[in-house]
Protein backbone atom coordinates (compact mmCIF):
# COMPACT_ATOMS: atom_id res chain seq x y z
CA UNK A 1 0.00 0.00 0.00
CA UNK A 2 1.28 3.62 -0.99
CA UNK A 3 0.96 6.41 1.09
CA UNK A 4 -2.16 8.95 0.82
CA UNK A 5 -1.72 11.78 -1.59
CA UNK A 6 0.65 14.47 -0.42
CA UNK A 7 -1.89 17.47 0.74
CA UNK A 8 1.01 19.95 0.49
CA UNK A 9 0.58 19.57 -3.13
CA UNK A 10 -3.07 20.18 -3.30
CA UNK A 11 -4.56 22.41 -5.96
CA UNK A 12 -4.46 26.12 -4.48
CA UNK A 13 -8.20 26.83 -2.59
CA UNK A 14 -10.43 28.83 -5.21
CA UNK A 15 -8.92 26.75 -8.32
CA UNK A 16 -11.57 24.91 -10.64
CA UNK A 17 -10.04 21.51 -12.00
CA UNK A 18 -11.23 19.96 -14.82
CA UNK A 19 -11.36 16.24 -15.53
CA UNK A 20 -8.40 17.23 -18.11
CA UNK A 21 -6.29 19.02 -14.59
CA UNK A 22 -7.38 15.84 -12.70
CA UNK A 23 -5.61 13.45 -15.39
CA UNK A 24 -2.91 15.39 -16.24
CA UNK A 25 -2.18 15.49 -11.93
CA UNK A 26 -2.70 12.45 -11.00
CA UNK A 27 -0.45 10.86 -14.02
CA UNK A 28 2.33 13.54 -13.29
CA UNK A 29 1.88 11.68 -9.27
CA UNK A 30 1.98 8.07 -11.33
CA UNK A 31 5.38 8.83 -13.07
CA UNK A 32 6.88 10.55 -10.81
CA UNK A 33 5.81 8.09 -7.85
CA UNK A 34 4.48 10.32 -6.06
CA UNK A 35 1.48 7.26 -6.07
CA UNK A 36 3.83 3.90 -5.64
CA UNK A 37 3.02 1.03 -8.04
CA UNK A 38 0.09 -0.99 -5.88
CA UNK A 39 -1.14 2.22 -4.51
CA UNK A 40 -5.16 2.46 -3.73
CA UNK A 41 -7.37 5.67 -4.43
CA UNK A 42 -10.61 6.19 -4.21
CA UNK A 43 -13.03 8.63 -6.07
CA UNK A 44 -13.82 10.22 -2.75
CA UNK A 45 -10.68 10.75 -1.34
CA UNK A 46 -9.67 12.47 -5.32
CA UNK A 47 -12.47 14.76 -4.99
CA UNK A 48 -11.90 15.88 -1.41
CA UNK A 49 -8.01 16.69 -2.63
CA UNK A 50 -8.92 18.63 -5.75
CA UNK A 51 -11.92 19.99 -4.37
CA UNK A 52 -14.29 18.92 -7.18
CA UNK A 53 -17.62 16.55 -7.26
CA UNK A 54 -16.38 13.03 -8.18
CA UNK A 55 -18.01 13.35 -11.75
CA UNK A 56 -14.68 14.99 -13.16
CA UNK A 57 -12.36 12.64 -10.83
CA UNK A 58 -13.91 9.78 -12.54
CA UNK A 59 -13.83 10.64 -15.82
CA UNK A 60 -10.06 11.42 -15.26
CA UNK A 61 -9.31 8.21 -13.62
CA UNK A 62 -11.59 6.25 -16.55
CA UNK A 63 -8.65 8.12 -19.18
CA UNK A 64 -5.86 6.93 -16.71
CA UNK A 65 -7.10 3.35 -16.60
CA UNK A 66 -7.29 3.68 -21.09
CA UNK A 67 -3.94 4.51 -21.03
CA UNK A 68 -2.84 1.95 -19.03
CA UNK A 69 -1.75 4.01 -15.48
CA UNK A 70 -3.63 2.48 -13.23
CA UNK A 71 -7.00 -0.37 -12.94
CA UNK A 72 -10.47 0.27 -11.41
CA UNK A 73 -11.97 -2.46 -9.27
CA UNK A 74 -15.51 -1.97 -8.98
CA UNK A 75 -16.69 -1.57 -4.84
CA UNK A 76 -12.88 -1.75 -4.18
CA UNK A 77 -11.26 1.94 -5.65
CA UNK A 78 -8.57 1.79 -8.05
CA UNK A 79 -4.87 0.66 -7.97
CA UNK A 80 -1.94 2.19 -9.49
CA UNK A 81 -0.56 -0.56 -11.95
CA UNK A 82 1.92 -2.34 -10.71
CA UNK A 83 5.27 -2.67 -13.05
CA UNK A 84 5.52 -6.00 -14.18
CA UNK A 85 9.24 -6.87 -15.16
CA UNK A 86 8.22 -9.91 -17.28
CA UNK A 87 5.61 -8.03 -19.03
CA UNK A 88 7.84 -5.02 -19.74
CA UNK A 89 10.32 -7.11 -21.88
CA UNK A 90 7.20 -8.39 -23.90
CA UNK A 91 6.39 -4.92 -24.55
CA UNK A 92 9.61 -4.00 -26.04
CA UNK A 93 9.75 -7.08 -27.73
CA UNK A 94 6.96 -5.90 -29.57
CA UNK A 95 8.47 -2.33 -30.17
CA UNK A 96 11.88 -3.95 -32.08
CA UNK A 97 9.15 -5.18 -34.55
CA UNK A 98 7.28 -2.20 -34.69
CA UNK A 99 10.28 -0.06 -34.95
CA UNK A 100 11.53 -1.41 -37.63
CA UNK A 101 8.75 -1.37 -39.57
CA UNK A 102 8.50 2.06 -38.77
CA UNK A 103 11.79 2.74 -40.55
CA UNK A 104 11.15 0.61 -43.14
CA UNK A 105 8.32 2.63 -44.40
CA UNK A 106 10.00 5.98 -43.29
CA UNK A 107 13.25 5.10 -45.76
CA UNK A 108 10.85 4.59 -48.47
CA UNK A 109 8.67 7.61 -47.92
CA UNK A 110 9.60 9.92 -45.55
CA UNK A 111 11.08 13.14 -47.39
CA UNK A 112 14.69 14.28 -47.30
CA UNK A 113 13.24 17.61 -45.87
CA UNK A 114 11.33 16.08 -43.02
CA UNK A 115 14.26 13.94 -42.03
CA UNK A 116 16.21 16.78 -42.28
CA UNK A 117 14.44 18.88 -39.84
CA UNK A 118 13.94 15.45 -37.43
CA UNK A 119 17.82 15.38 -37.51
CA UNK A 120 18.39 19.19 -36.70
CA UNK A 121 15.96 18.47 -33.29
CA UNK A 122 18.41 16.00 -32.25
CA UNK A 123 21.97 17.49 -33.85
CA UNK A 124 24.22 16.30 -30.83
CA UNK A 125 26.36 19.20 -30.58
CA UNK A 126 23.86 21.80 -30.18
CA UNK A 127 21.50 19.50 -28.47
CA UNK A 128 18.75 21.79 -28.88
CA UNK A 129 15.60 21.62 -26.62
CA UNK A 130 17.77 19.35 -24.15
CA UNK A 131 16.47 19.33 -20.82
CA UNK A 132 17.50 17.57 -17.54
CA UNK A 133 13.81 16.59 -17.07
CA UNK A 134 12.77 13.05 -17.32
CA UNK A 135 9.34 13.87 -17.72
CA UNK A 136 10.50 16.14 -21.23
CA UNK A 137 13.00 14.20 -22.32
CA UNK A 138 10.62 10.72 -22.19
CA UNK A 139 7.99 13.02 -24.07
CA UNK A 140 10.65 14.71 -26.66
CA UNK A 141 12.10 10.91 -27.52
CA UNK A 142 8.79 9.55 -27.86
CA UNK A 143 8.03 11.97 -30.51
CA UNK A 144 10.79 11.60 -32.42
CA UNK A 145 9.80 7.96 -32.96
CA UNK A 146 6.14 8.91 -33.61
CA UNK A 147 7.69 11.49 -35.77
CA UNK A 148 9.50 8.13 -37.52
CA UNK A 149 5.89 6.02 -37.88
CA UNK A 150 3.62 8.75 -38.87
CA UNK A 151 6.51 10.16 -41.43
CA UNK A 152 6.62 6.80 -42.60
CA UNK A 153 2.65 6.93 -43.72
CA UNK A 154 1.25 4.25 -41.49
CA UNK A 155 -1.31 6.18 -39.16
CA UNK A 156 -2.34 2.15 -37.70
CA UNK A 157 1.91 1.60 -36.69
CA UNK A 158 1.71 5.47 -34.96
CA UNK A 159 -0.86 4.12 -32.77
CA UNK A 160 0.19 0.85 -31.71
CA UNK A 161 3.05 2.52 -30.99
CA UNK A 162 1.50 4.77 -28.67
CA UNK A 163 -0.11 1.97 -26.85
CA UNK A 164 3.26 0.48 -26.50
CA UNK A 165 4.53 4.09 -24.92
CA UNK A 166 1.51 4.28 -22.49
CA UNK A 167 2.78 1.14 -20.67
CA UNK A 168 6.23 1.55 -20.77
CA UNK A 169 6.91 5.05 -19.73
CA UNK A 170 7.24 4.80 -15.89
CA UNK A 171 10.56 3.14 -17.05
CA UNK A 172 11.33 5.30 -19.96
CA UNK A 173 11.29 8.29 -17.35
CA UNK A 174 13.91 6.11 -15.04
CA UNK A 175 15.97 5.94 -17.62
CA UNK A 176 16.74 10.07 -18.10
CA UNK A 177 17.83 10.59 -15.11
CA UNK A 178 21.81 10.86 -16.17
CA UNK A 179 23.10 13.12 -18.57
CA UNK A 180 25.07 10.75 -20.01
CA UNK A 181 22.00 8.64 -21.18
CA UNK A 182 20.46 12.01 -22.48
CA UNK A 183 23.90 12.61 -24.09
CA UNK A 184 23.94 9.22 -25.50
CA UNK A 185 19.88 9.68 -26.57
CA UNK A 186 21.05 12.75 -29.24
CA UNK A 187 23.56 10.98 -30.48
CA UNK A 188 21.55 7.98 -31.28
CA UNK A 189 19.07 9.58 -32.73
CA UNK A 190 20.99 11.63 -34.78
CA UNK A 191 23.04 9.07 -36.51
CA UNK A 192 19.64 6.80 -37.12
CA UNK A 193 18.11 9.91 -39.30
CA UNK A 194 21.64 9.87 -40.83
CA UNK A 195 21.08 6.55 -42.32
CA UNK A 196 17.83 6.84 -42.92
CA UNK A 197 18.58 10.38 -45.51
CA UNK A 198 21.53 7.83 -46.99
CA UNK A 199 18.14 5.64 -47.38
CA UNK A 200 20.81 3.17 -45.78
CA UNK A 201 17.87 1.23 -44.01
CA UNK A 202 20.30 -2.00 -42.71
CA UNK A 203 22.38 0.42 -40.75
CA UNK A 204 19.30 2.45 -39.48
CA UNK A 205 17.74 -1.09 -38.60
CA UNK A 206 21.15 -1.62 -36.46
CA UNK A 207 20.87 1.48 -34.45
CA UNK A 208 17.30 1.04 -33.39
CA UNK A 209 18.13 -2.58 -31.89
CA UNK A 210 20.79 -1.51 -30.00
CA UNK A 211 19.32 1.57 -29.36
CA UNK A 212 15.96 -0.08 -27.86
CA UNK A 213 17.94 -3.07 -26.08
CA UNK A 214 19.39 -0.60 -23.98
CA UNK A 215 15.95 0.18 -22.71
CA UNK A 216 15.20 -2.87 -22.55
CA UNK A 217 18.26 -3.69 -20.29
CA UNK A 218 17.61 -1.17 -17.67
CA UNK A 219 13.72 -1.95 -17.46
CA UNK A 220 15.02 -6.01 -16.85
CA UNK A 221 17.34 -4.55 -14.49
CA UNK A 222 14.81 -2.79 -12.12
CA UNK A 223 13.80 -4.16 -9.45
CA UNK A 224 10.44 -2.87 -6.97
CA UNK A 225 13.34 -2.42 -4.26
CA UNK A 226 15.05 -0.21 -6.84
CA UNK A 227 12.34 1.60 -7.26
CA UNK A 228 11.22 2.15 -3.61
CA UNK A 229 15.12 3.63 -3.51
CA UNK A 230 14.30 6.29 -6.35
CA UNK A 231 11.11 7.22 -4.85
CA UNK A 232 12.30 7.53 -1.07
CA UNK A 233 16.02 9.71 -2.49
CA UNK A 234 13.39 12.02 -4.46
CA UNK A 235 10.39 12.41 -1.84
CA UNK A 236 12.09 11.54 1.43
CA UNK A 237 12.02 8.35 3.69
CA UNK A 238 8.08 7.53 4.01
Amino acid sequence: MGRPVDVSAKPRAGTRCSAQDIYVRLREMILSFELYPGSRVTETELAEYFGVSRTPVREALQRLEQDAYLLIRPKQGCFIRQLDIAELGQYYEVRQDLEALSLRFACEHMADEALQALGAEWDPVTQPGRTDDPGVMVAREESFHLALAEGGGNVVLANYLRDINNHIRVVRRLDFTSGERIDRTYAEHHELVQCLLRRDLPGALALMQTHISQSEAFAKSLTLHQLSQRRNSRFGQI
